[in-house]
């Protein structure tokens, strides 16, 4: 048993996870990580991104990309889908996926039928550069030190 004192609240918002229509929104990056995929063969970079505007405010969308996987198209794919990336953000020479954090970029978002049991999920299409000046973060994080920083993030293998 868990003792817990809270008081729910009618006013309260409620977080809706309702599939994100079909169209473009306006996102920075929030967060990114190397993670295993399912089979545990390979690692994918996963990039969490915050939508800025509209009526899906605040919303979250990501996007995955198959950095290392037994299947080279998966990873040709992957390389094509974070140079669109790095030039919609004009981030041109990536060193770690922190430098894409806090840049504004379209993000194009479909809906991708859900496979196997499982739901439908929005999937992100493509990147389109905004011409915008980055939003102000609410806290930047220092960059690493010169030479010190260690290998970028989708050149660390992910903990088990």
């Amino acid at each position: 048993m868990a003792l817990i004192n809270f008081q729910a609240d009618p006013n309260m918002p409620t977080n809706s996870y309702e599939l994100l229509p079909e169209g473009d929104y306006f996102c920075i990056a929030i967060a990114s990580e190397m993670k295993p995929n399912s089979k545990r063969t390979g690692e994918y970079l996963q990039i969490t991104f915050e939508v800025l505007e509209g009526p899906y405010k605040g919303r979250k969308i990501w996007d995955r990309m198959n950095i290392r996987n037994a299947s080279k198209t998966a990873e040709k794919i992957a390389m094509e889908q974070l140079n669109a990336l790095c030039m919609a953000t004009g981030v041109m020479h990536l060193q770690d996926s922190d430098q894409l954090h806090n840049l504004p970029v379209i993000l194009k978002v479909d809906i991708e039928e859900g496979k196997d049991g499982y739901d439908d999920k929005n999937r992100v299409k493509g990147y389109v550069a905004t011409g915008a000046a980055a939003p102000a973060p609410a806290q930047r994080t220092a960059a690493p030190a010169a030479g010190g920083g260690g290998a970028p993030v989708w050149k660390k293998r992910a903990s088990a």
